[in-house]
């Protein structure tokens, strides 16, 4: 067993080292904290600077993908409505026919939410794709 008391609330068995300890001064950071947030600065800047700049390949498959997407919650919308309008919710109660009104119209919505944005997704990416392909032009300076 251990005589330090710090070392026994912690339930670490070895002693703790003197460098670990915070010092007495209020406001001070230990040094392995300091050079922890130092390091974890200086890793952020170099992962953001060396990241690979995305290309016009990447730019068409994901033009391709969210219009594949669109198309198919398109399709999902036009058979929630059709089955809407085949089965409209009817009930005697006037707090269930609105609840089951309202929830139809946010499942509607919901569906043609989501076609909208991945079609303007699509043709987002797809003009970044045809922008990346002309030539780099040189900014003249202001």
């Amino acid at each position: 067993m251990s005589s330090d008391p710090a070392a026994t609330q912690a339930g670490d068995p070895a002693p703790a080292r003197p460098e670990a300890q915070p010092s007495a001064a209020a406001g001070t950071v230990p040094p392995r904290a300091a050079d922890a947030a130092a390091a974890a600065s200086v890793s952020n800047q170099t992962v953001g600077s060396a990241a690979p700049r995305k290309g016009p390949l990447s730019f068409l498959s994901g033009a391709l993908t969210s219009g594949l997407l669109a198309w198919v919650c398109l399709g999902l919308s036009g058979r929630v409505v059709g089955y809407y309008a085949e089965h409209p919710p009817h009930y005697d109660v006037q707090i269930a026919q609105s609840i089951a009104t309202a929830l139809k119209t946010l499942i509607v919505g919901m569906c043609f939410l989501a076609t909208f944005s991945f079609a303007f997704i699509g043709i987002g990416l797809l003009l970044t794709f045809l922008r990346s392909l002309r030539p780099a032009v040189a900014a003249k300076p202001s």
